[in-house]
């Protein structure tokens, strides 16, 4: 399995924690090249500790555009982007209620974020005639959570945006896919509070959360080369819950 990914650049956004962390684990693992951006210079230098030479850390705010175009123009050619970064925001909250500003924080990380870099590296892909991209949605952008109204509706962005970009790509040797899972056991979810938690949870025919081990694994797929006649779509990862 090491030969199919040792010539492979791998970029990861949300690198510092979490599923980006637990994505570039398991690529450094399978001896690819991989570059993991984030906005905590701290915690990803102590996934380099970890992880070794073979991780690059990347300070970047996926939310900039000016901020990946910079970055981005430093890269040697991309062949996996995983668009992982994202954060939550106020959650148990109505959506009349919401903080207007705190809406737009997490559009601009969510969707943007995945926005900005993939149109920073869609050009070379398809001049390459190759190129896998692969946004991380989630189940809420399908269904909607309550109480959950900027996260939901910004993944909903998400999925909608992986559908275009599949379709446009298609024939190029490029995918653009999007994993769309429930519940997973991360510090992000630890950090909602627990009524939201449940009704997330209770929702999962399973009746448990999704681990990292059985996302990285999907990721895995998704963005390897014999995941080649799947674009524009959304891969489920819900322990039963979702329905399309």
């Amino acid at each position: 399995m090491a030969q199919e990914w040792n010539t492979q650049n791998i970029v990861v956004t949300g690198a510092a924690s979490g599923l980006g962390r637990s994505i570039c684990t398991r690529f450094v693992h399978l001896d690819a090249s991989v570059r993991g951006i984030d906005i905590d210079k701290d915690r990803l230098q102590e996934v380099q500790t970890v992880l070794g030479n073979k991780f690059i850390p990347v300070i970047c705010d996926v939310a900039n555009w000016d901020d990946v175009v910079q970055v981005f123009s430093q890269f040697p050619p991309i062949d996996v982007l995983v668009n992982s970064a994202g954060i939550v925001g106020q959650t148990n909250i109505k959506s009349h209620e919401t903080d207007p500003a705190d809406v737009e924080r997490v559009f601009r990380i969510n969707f943007f974020g995945s926005y900005h870099t993939s149109k920073a590296v869609l050009p070379q892909m398809i001049t390459r005639r190759y190129g896998r991209l692969l946004h991380i949605a989630s189940i809420a952008g399908k269904e909607g959570n309550a109480g959950m109204m900027a996260y939901s509706a910004s993944k909903a962005a998400v999925i909608g945006l992986t559908k275009v970009q599949g379709k446009e790509v298609a024939g190029t040797g490029v995918t653009v896919n999007a994993l769309a899972p429930a519940v997973i056991e991360t510090r992000m979810v630890h950090a909602m509070p627990e009524q939201q938690v449940k009704y997330m949870t209770d929702k999962i025919p399973m009746g448990r959360c999704g681990s990292l081990d059985e996302l990285v694994a999907m990721v895995e797929f998704i963005v390897s080369p014999n995941c080649s006649f799947t674009t524009g779509f959304t891969f489920d990862l819900t322990g039963g819950r979702a329905t399309y």
